[in-house]
């Protein structure tokens, strides 16, 4: 699957443009949090959400960000990958 990387938001789209993917991380004050994550039906279950805000995750220390996390799907796996150092908000997201 191929990503594509904007300055606060990793996503992919299907052949005809539909977004299939997608992780958000708005940055305020050096700390990108991430917000959002969201992957269709077809693809749960192949890793592709972990893939995302591990995406995320290594563009925001790339560039010189701190980590944020407010989305529950990001907590849990950023609790799973200790080896991140994250700052935990109030969970806000539900993967839909």
């Amino acid at each position: 699957m191929k990503f594509i990387t904007e300055s606060d938001r990793i996503y992919a789209t299907d052949p005809t443009g539909k977004l299939i993917a997608e992780v958000t991380f708005p940055t305020k004050a050096g700390i990108s949090t991430i917000d959002h994550t969201f992957v269709d039906k077809s693809l749960r279950g192949q890793g592709v959400a972990g893939e995302l805000v591990r995406l995320a995750a290594d563009k925001i220390l790339a560039d010189g960000n701190k980590i944020g996390a407010t989305c529950a799907y990001a907590i849990t796996w950023f609790q799973r990958h200790p080896d991140y150092p994250v700052i935990f908000g109030p969970a806000a997201c539900r993967i839909n």
